[in-house]
């Protein structure tokens, strides 16, 4: 594996537009901003993920979009909403979804790439869309032996002409001039992540348990405090996913993970070490989302008190120079 070197950003700004919960009454802190707007208007919430993300370095700034949600429904209403926001208009942040020039998605699961035709139609120009080889293969669930449900692809054509400019990667790399590095295919590392139990693909021409060979997070290398982590689902393990990305950038340091961990359901034993590793690392924000569940998000808030932050649709985290 090749070190990659990534640019130092002097802040990043994560806004979450797609999220499965929603709160009108969490507070503010200098790190989160909540969205906060005037009745009846509100963000939607549906069990999908989006964030759009902006990184500055000196007069430098690039936007992209990780992940597009399950609908352009939600993720299109929300982009709406948080123009109107008071952290927005009070010039708190800067973050435009007017301004993304680069889409990235973690993975080929219709909670994350859902979204993207929506979007396509909005921007009407070509956008450059940055996924692993094989977020398009075949995928399908097992409900029990007789019955194995198929789960939606991407339609790549249809896709491309809606102005989607596929760039397809194995290994890792970096866009938005150095500043945002892309995990690619992400190293096993840990014993005891080992996929998402019931999920099979088509590789090759077979049908085997899911090996989420494009399961990718992204890192951000903040000035004076480390890597900020996101992970999608995080099907190979956000374990897996932090370390794999400390190793390609060569920096230890991690100063906040969000996303999903995907530690519900039958991945609920999972917790305990998970919990353990994510300690061991030290990072000084933690932010599970999305498929995380809540018996997981609960532990977390008791395990990581001082790191622990609770997610809402809506929310905008800050990272370095305020």
């Amino acid at each position: 594996m090749n070190k990659i070197t990534i640019k130092e950003a002097d802040k990043v700004e994560i806004v979450v537009m797609v999220d499965n919960y929603s709160d009108f009454f969490l507070s503010d802190t200098d790190v989160v901003k909540r969205m906060r707007v005037l009745p009846p208007a509100g963000p939607l919430s549906e069990p999908g993920l989006s964030f759009l993300i902006k990184v500055h370095s000196g007069p430098e700034a690039h936007t992209i979009l990780f992940d597009t949600g399950i609908s352009g429904t939600c993720l299109l209403h929300n982009a709406g909403t948080f123009a109107r926001s008071m952290a927005v208009m009070l010039g708190k942040v800067s973050a435009d979804f007017n301004d993304i020039e680069a889409v990235v998605l973690s993975h080929g699961h219709f909670d994350h790439f859902g979204g993207l035709p929506a979007f396509l139609g909005q921007v009407k120009r070509r956008i450059p869309v940055f996924l692993h080889k094989d977020a398009f293969v075949r995928r399908r669930f097992t409900v029990n032996q007789e019955l194995k449900v198929d789960m939606p692809c991407m339609d790549e054509a249809a896709l491309i002409k809606a102005g989607a400019d596929f760039q397809k990667i194995e290994g890792a790399t970096t866009i938005a001039d150095g500043l945002v590095l892309l995990a690619g295919k992400v190293e096993r590392q840990t014993r005891f992540e080992k996929g998402t139990p019931g999920m099979e693909a088509m590789i090759g021409d077979e049908w085997i348990p899911d090996p989420f060979y494009d399961d990718q997070g992204i890192a951000v290398n903040v000035r004076g405090k480390g890597l900020v982590v996101l992970g999608g689902c995080s099907h190979v393990g956000i374990i897996n996913t932090v370390k794999h990305l400390r190793k390609v950038a060569g920096i230890d340091k991690v100063h906040a993970v969000l996303g999903g961990f995907h530690l519900s359901g039958n991945n609920e034993k999972l917790i305990d070490p998970t919990i353990s590793e994510m300690k061991a690392m030290a990072p000084d924000y933690v932010v599970p989302m999305h498929c995380t569940g809540w018996k997981a998000i609960t532990r977390f808030s008791r395990e990581m008190p001082e790191s622990f932050i609770l997610n809402s649709v809506g929310t905008t985290f800050i990272f370095g120079q305020q």
